[in-house]
């Protein structure tokens, strides 16, 4: 009877011990710190390529280490450097059935700057109907690992020049993705393209805190820290997309998260904390570093994007995109119970968020990669607009869903659950 006392009496401490750790660390006053600065002016939008994203870097590398994180294998510090491959468009021809098709209505996806190919090319074919949802369907083969000929309806023409936004490619990669606007599925055809290849470099920002007994299952956080950086002046004279919300909200997450973790020392199981560049050019980051991963080693993935507003169920709420693929959900809110707090599953599912930020390349490769939102996809009216600002972001929510992804993640972190693995079978789009 003592011993069952003594027992629960140690379990109560350690409860209280950490949501003690998590009032002192996860508060809104410390996520209005980090968030404040992420958001700022000087951060010029946190656009690739630019030096408000070198700031951004170094400032959440700063985090890291003041955190007392140790760095990735193989790295000299935080930053994890990989070689963009910017392709600049030269020249662009197609044959379609005998048809000559405008070089204009070609967008190619490469790292190689002569591209030729026809129907005895061995590539996959994937049309999208003017009936289809275009980014749904555009995705899957832009962040796939297969060569692949997009037909595209004329009536998605907006959304296809939309594309040339993301001509952007990883290197090394042999993979080639074409794009044609063109309403005939031809029998025959010819296409060829030429571009002008640039090496450009990009960072992720990593840092680890080791398991205990189980080091080599690793269990990840992250948030892209990239944003759209300086477009022209909307009406208020405002040019820089500040990116409060998205995704400086995520970011601020993953460094309240690393704090929480290493002071309470506890892990079992490996932590890995992430900021991701160039999710919004086309998740370029997280494919990168989803390279350097063992996915049979990664136990579960905590991707948190736009967390700085309520979601549609008001406070204490988010969502998990892909809540059906694995029972991770189901161990959050078994973790939950007895709080305020409650996950739901997804509820925007034509817009196919789970496939749309940086969980998707390692839920294809069967992780419980899922990520953690409260944006209203259907009437958020500063996303990807210049007022995404802090003044719009309610600090005190936005720390109290920080403290339940600590909470929830508990027995996973810990060793005890391992949530289902993701059934690639069913990831067909």
């Amino acid at each position: 009877m003592n011993k069952l006392f003594a027992v629960g009496l140690l379990l109560v401490t350690a409860i209280a011990c950490e949501a003690q750790v998590s009032n002192d660390i996860i508060n809104p006053a410390e996520a209005e710190r980090i968030e404040r600065i992420l958001s700022s002016d000087e951060m010029q939008g946190r656009r690739t390529f630019t030096p408000g994203i070198d700031k951004a870097a170094a400032f959440i590398a700063d985090e890291f280490k003041k955190a007392g994180l140790q760095t990735w294998p193989g790295l000299s510090g935080y930053l994890q450097t990989f070689n963009m491959v910017r392709p600049n468009f030269v020249s662009a021809k197609a044959n379609f059935d005998g048809t000559e098709v405008d070089g204009r209505n070609i967008i190619v996806f490469t790292t190689k700057p002569t591209v030729t190919l026809n129907e005895k090319s061995g590539y996959e074919v994937v049309r999208i109907a003017a009936t289809d949802t275009f980014n749904n369907k555009a995705f899957g083969p832009i962040r796939g690992n297969k060569n692949v000929l997009v037909l595209v309806d004329p009536a998605h023409d907006r959304a296809f020049r939309g594309l040339t936004r993301f001509k952007r490619e990883t290197s090394p990669t042999e993979r080639i993705v074409v794009f044609v606007l063109s309403d005939k599925t031809p029998t025959a055809f010819s296409i060829e393209a030429e571009h002008k290849i640039t090496d450009m470099p990009l960072s992720n920002v990593v840092g680890v805190i080791p398991g205990k007994s189980k080091k080599d299952e690793y269990v990840i956080f992250s948030a892209h820290y990239d944003h759209l950086g300086i477009g022209r002046p909307n009406k208020e004279m405002d040019s820089i997309f500040n990116g409060a919300n998205d995704d400086a909200s995520g970011t601020t997450a993953v460094i309240l998260l690393a704090n929480y973790f290493k002071k309470l020392a506890n892990n079992e199981r490996t932590l890995v904390f992430v900021a991701f560049t160039a999710e919004e050019s086309g998740g370029f980051g997280s494919q990168y570093f989803s390279k350097q991963m063992d996915p049979a080693k990664v136990m579960a993935m905590f991707n948190i994007e736009m967390i700085g507003t309520e979601s549609k169920w008001g406070t204490n709420s988010a969502f998990i995109t892909g809540y059906e693929r694995t029972d991770m959900g189901k161990i959050l809110e078994k973790n939950l119970q007895g709080s305020q707090f409650k996950f739901y599953p997804d509820p925007y599912p034509d817009q196919q968020l789970f496939f749309r930020s940086d969980n998707a390349t390692l839920a294809r490769l069967g992780v419980p990669a899922h990520t953690i939102s409260t944006s209203k996809m259907d009437s958020e009216k500063f996303y990807h607009t210049q007022d995404d600002e802090i003044e719009t972001l309610d600090m005190k929510n936005m720390a109290e869903i920080i403290k339940a992804i600590a909470i929830s993640s508990t027995s996973i972190v810990a060793g005890k659950d391992s949530p289902s693995r993701v059934d690639v079978k069913t990831l067909a789009r």
